[in-house]
């Protein structure tokens, strides 16, 4: 994921200068700077943020790894950007959140599906409507992601080694649940984070879970404004397809988003809009040209424009612990610990 869907495309942007590296691996380290044209290398963290003087830091790694990793990228005063989730556990998330808003700096957590340009679409369109009322109240929500190919070719050009990694140091598991649920649970935080966060964002407003089925394929939850909402997790799976999809239902019509493979390149979501006004009138149906970039690409340059202060991060790091607390309710709901 360093390599193909960060490093890449800061590499390829032409306002982004990528000024160093910082890999354990020294053979792999030295292949991908030369790859990326990556001008120093660096075997660790520390000795990097001893060099350089950056704007902002990309740090890619298992968010079993964020707890104990960011407290060290944290003085040096820079934006950092990570892979979802925050932590492994709420406690470990709360007490990073606290470094964080201790810090000189902000975090931005890579939920790359609301940098889609079909998700952004969607999520200004469903506030417009909602202003103008035109189709009535928001009623429902759902979102679908049944297992399939979310690399989608996007491996080809990985580099590797046979380099072993040394020993690292993890987040300690929580201390509220036994070796089974904690490994149930950061399976479903590793896998259905995503959905968790972006429920929240179509909905514009947060949510609490109210009921998960025995069999793991249904969440439901209800919104601070009582608009029910769904995440179907693996009602079927696929094997070469991506069949990922958001439902956003008015009472006189809707907005579905298909999205592509996380790491499919050049691939926007695709957006329909559906309006049924009623009294006679006749429905319509609309889909938006949306410009051919990835949502992976189009996270890069959301962190390089909050960087330079021309938006706020999509996502940061007080929204990501919700993330974490609605996921330990789930489990609680659907496994009873």
């Amino acid at each position: 994921m360093g390599q193909c869907a960060h490093l890449k495309n800061y590499a390829l942007l032409p306002d982004c200068e990528v000024v160093a590296l910082a890999e354990l691996r020294p053979e792999l380290a030295a292949r991908v700077a030369a790859k990326y044209g990556v001008p120093r290398v660096y075997a660790d963290h520390r000795a990097m943020l001893a060099a350089e003087e950056l704007d902002g830091l990309v740090a890619p790694q298992p968010f079993t790894r964020h707890a104990i990793l960011l407290p060290e990228l944290l003085p040096a005063g820079v934006p950092i950007f990570i892979e979802k989730p925050l932590a492994s556990t709420v406690q470990g998330g709360t007490e990073l959140l606290a470094a964080i808003e201790a810090s000189a700096t902000w975090v931005m957590v890579g939920y790359h599906k609301r940098s889609d340009p079909a998700i952004a679409w969607a999520r200004a369109e469903i506030e417009r409507l909602q202003q103008t009322g035109e189709l009535g109240k928001l009623r429902y929500v759902r979102l679908l992601m049944p297992p399939g190919d979310w690399v989608a070719g996007g491996f080809a050009d990985l580099l590797t080694s046979d380099e072993p990694l040394p020993p690292l140091e993890h987040e300690p598991a929580a201390t509220d649940l036994d070796e089974a649920a904690f490994n149930q649970y950061v399976g479903f935080v590793n896998y259905y984070i995503h959905q968790v966060n972006l429920l929240r964002y179509l909905l514009g407003e947060p949510y609490e879970v109210t009921y998960a089925d025995r069999t793991g394929v249904l969440f439901v939850a209800e919104s601070a404004s009582g608009v029910t909402s769904t995440i179907e997790m693996a009602p079927y799976q696929t094997s070469i397809d991506w069949q990922e999809s958001a439902l956003v239902c008015f009472e006189r019509g809707w907005i579905n988003v298909d999205l592509p493979a996380p790491l499919a390149s050049n691939r926007p979501g695709r957006v329909t809009v559906h309006r049924d006004p009623g009294e006679g009138a006749e429905p319509t149906r609309e889909q938006p040209q949306l410009p051919w970039i990835h949502a992976m690409k189009a996270q890069t340059m959301n962190f390089l424009a909050a960087i330079r202060g021309e938006k706020p991060p999509p996502c940061q790091a007080a929204e990501a612990l919700e993330d974490l607390r609605i996921a330990r309710e789930y489990l609680r709901l659907w496994k009873g610990v």
